[in-house]
């Protein structure tokens, strides 16, 4: 018999554990290993030796499976585990592995899913599970290795380090806890079957003797009035209820977003303008003032200078200056960045590209503006950002802004010098040094440098973060987090997704690029992709740019991902991947062609989003750059679509029903009531009410694949169907009102 579900969330709420016990380094032993090579035994992850480069264990085949089981002296709370590493690279280093823990080897829960960096800095991974907020204890920890960097190589780990508690009080309770929530579950499991399966006088007294309560007094109202009582006109009511208290708002965000493109025309008038075709330019949005603000590109030929406004509730396009350089803003520039402060109605932008003849200046300096929006005018900050402490002169960077505490941060970018020459592949120059992160205190004018890039590394004691361009930055003002994903370094293109924690300064891996070869659940992270934010509903929305040096040669694909960061899970919402240009050139009123040097921003008031322009590269016939303006729409299921479904499944059944004893009735039922409900646009729907007339001529009544249920068919006709209904109800509730979801007959062969 397989082992009990114990619906373990990583992480989870123990701060009332961890802060009563200190985390220790734990002892262990060696329990078991699957193979081993020559002196290369289990025991030499015990002893910490980066310098010998045979202190380590290595399997004798890399041959799936290979294991390594540790024993803890005593049962403990393990929260962390650390792999030491050889001073140099190595190619049997684990490029991916997994961590299973358990209170016996023979019942063990995956923990871990991760890869080693191939270098020779150790690495440490968070290992602590949780049920219902407090850590479950463990004894044994196995390490599976899958993959190291040398193709064909054999698995090595050169050291293991685990930490936590075993302070007696603290595993006790937790351990106390863990069983008391097994022993309810089983339960639990058991009053479902019995119930399912009709065993009335079992559930009573089970229930009676165990005090264990089975789900919400709402669904076992709702249990009574479907499958006993078929009181379907009470069962609406029920749900009508559930949806007025917001209950299927767990289920909403759990569903896929429905992406939906359309072309914004603006509005015609007398003195009708808009932007012309343009990539490299920049795009903010003002939610709260319902304004959209444009600033530069380079449109094929010419760098730009011209500066818009778009009104979204008035759909019109205002030139606010034809060249900002001509009002004491920005000179024509394309490659820069702009970041809105939308509580203080200000506008910043940082950086440019220039070519190698307009680099004749010695030094560049890198000026930096601000645009009052309600003033409407434009203040030169500093003509030099390097000479108070700033990025030098930078292009293709990252900038974003905490509106609070009125800070911005600026991350990589390439640096420009005077005179060198360079080389360029349109709206994306190649080769050169990078700029590290910086944060700008707006009140005290005060720059400061928070980590270099990795070769300014060495003459700075600061940990450096790799630089790059044409990646992402997102800021997330409640976890105080930066979002840093994709981009490109000289000829390597990176996929790498990680996090910066701006109050402590520490990094943290969410992607890992050695994990995602050939991963379809994940975006092609790379150098020309568009990303926003949603702090408020924890979503990271990106769509696809340039992800390969083939897609300079194939063309680029669309798609449209959403990065959960509670569940971090990815979800794509649109994908189109063809790359006939006939196709898009059909299609150009419907949805956007793929393209890159394009802006994306993201109203998080009306949860829209706005593209415009951009190069088109190989799916356009004739159009160097684009000047098209589209709006995207995400959407999920409303509180009324999951209403409307509910009762068309009560309907349904009820008609069913009907059909066996009066078709008459149920005839005029369909007509009446049922059709209400259907989603006459849906497919599918429209298809399966229009079978529904066949019950009325059947002679006999359809046979029910549910053979597991006949005991109780006999003593309600109606039973078996009528508990599926429920349960297939019960899904649109949040879990915690729920029976378990899984049923006892799943743990039998």
């Amino acid at each position: 018999m397989a082992e009990i579900p114990t619906s373990i969330s990583g992480g989870g709420d123990n701060a009332g554990v961890s802060m009563a016990s200190r985390s220790e380094v734990l002892e262990y032993t060696i329990h078991a290993c699957s193979s081993h090579s020559a002196n290369y035994i289990p025991d030499n992850i015990l002893v910490d030796k980066p310098s010998d480069q045979a202190s380590r264990w290595t399997s004798e085949s890399n041959w799936p499976p290979q294991f390594i089981t540790l024993k803890l002296d005593k049962i403990s709370i393990v929260k962390n585990i650390t792999f030491g590493k050889y001073e140099k690279t190595h190619v049997c280093n684990l490029q991916k592995f997994q961590v299973f823990v358990g209170l016996s080897e023979d019942k063990m829960i995956e923990v871990l899913n991760s890869g080693l960096q191939n270098s020779c800095e150790a690495e440490e991974f968070p290992l602590t599970y949780s049920v219902e907020g407090l850590p479950v204890p463990c004894q044994f920890i196995k390490i599976v290795p899958i993959l190291t960097y040398g193709t064909s190589y054999n698995f090595s780990i050169w050291f293991v380090r685990l930490q936590g508690t075993q302070d007696e009080r603290t595993v006790h309770d937790c351990l106390r806890h863990y069983n008391t929530y097994r022993e309810r579950e089983v339960v639990r499991l058991c009053l479902k079957h019995f119930r399912q399966h009709n065993y009335h006088e079992a559930f009573e007294q089970l229930q009676q003797s165990t005090n264990v309560i089975l789900e919400d007094p709402l669904l076992t109202e709702l249990h009574q009035k479907v499958v006993y009582e078929g009181d379907y006109t009470s069962c609406e009511r029920i749900l009508e209820r559930a949806v007025h208290n917001g209950l299927f708002g767990s289920f909403i965000r759990r569903q896929t977003y429905q992406a939906r493109w359309s072309m914004v025309e603006p509005s015609i008038g007398d003195d009708d303008v808009r932007p012309g075709m343009r990539g490299g330019h920049q795009m903010c949005l003002d939610s709260e003032g319902e304004m959209l603000y444009l600033l530069g590109g380079w449109d094929g030929t010419n760098d730009l200078g011209d500066f818009w406004s778009y009104d979204i509730s008035n759909n019109r396009w205002t030139c606010i200056s034809e060249d900002t350089s001509k009002d004491d803003g920005p000179s024509p520039r394309s490659c820069f960045k702009l970041c809105l402060d939308g509580k203080r109605k200000q506008i910043y932008t940082l950086g440019r590209y220039m070519d190698s003849n307009m680099r004749k200046v010695v030094p560049l300096k890198s000026d930096f503006y601000v645009y009052d929006i309600e003033a409407r005018k434009w203040t030169l900050i500093c003509n030099d950002t390097a000479a108070y402490g700033g990025p030098r002169l930078i292009f293709d960077h990252q900038m974003c802004i905490d509106p609070e505490n009125s800070v911005i941060y600026v991350f990589g970018g390439r640096i420009l010098f005077s005179g060198s020459p360079e080389l360029s592949t349109d709206d994306r120059p190649l080769e050169g040094s990078f700029s590290g992160l910086y944060s700008y205190h707006i009140p005290t004018n005060t720059w400061t440098l928070l980590r270099p890039d990795v070769e300014a590394a060495p003459s700075n004691e600061k940990r450096p973060l790799k630089a790059r361009i044409g990646h992402s930055m997102l800021f997330h003002p409640t976890s105080r987090k930066l979002y840093i994903f994709g981009g490109q370094r000289g000829k390597e293109c990176l996929s790498d997704f990680f996090s910066y924690n701006l109050d402590t300064g520490e990094e943290e891996v969410i992607l890992d690029p050695c994990l995602k070869k050939d991963d379809q659940n994940s975006p092609s992270l790379g150098s020309t992709q568009r990303a926003t934010i949603d702090s408020e509903l924890n979503e990271i929305h990106v769509l696809s740019g340039m992800s390969k040096e083939k897609d300079r040669k194939d063309g680029i694909k669309n798609s449209f991902w959403v990065y959960y960061v509670d569940q971090r899970r990815w979800s794509c919402v649109y994908r189109n991947e063809n790359s006939d240009q006939v196709y898009w050139k059909k299609q150009q009123h419907l949805e956007p062609c793929p393209r890159y040097a394009h802006q994306l921003v993201y109203d998080h008031v009306s949860k829209n989003h706005y593209l415009f322009g951009g190069n088109p590269g190989k799916s356009a016939l004739s159009k160097p750059r684009l000047d098209d303006f589209w709006l995207l729409t995400l959407r999920r299921p409303t509180n009324e679509d999951l209403l409307r479904q509910c009762l068309y499944l009560l309907r349904r059944t009820q008609f069913l029903e009907m059909a066996a004893t009066d078709g008459l009735q149920a005839l005029q039922y369909l007509q009446t009531e049922l059709t209400k409900v259907v989603d006459h646009s849906n497919e599918r729907e429209r298809e399966e009410f229009q079978q529904l007339t066949s019950n009325l001529f059947m002679t006999k009544p359809e046979f029910h694949p549910n053979l597991l249920n006949l005991r109780a068919g006999d003593a309600n006709p109606h039973f078996v169907v009528r508990t599926e209904l429920f349960d297939t109800l019960v899904n649109f509730f949040p879990d915690h009102m729920t029976p378990p979801q899984r049923n006892l007959t799943d743990f039998l062969l």
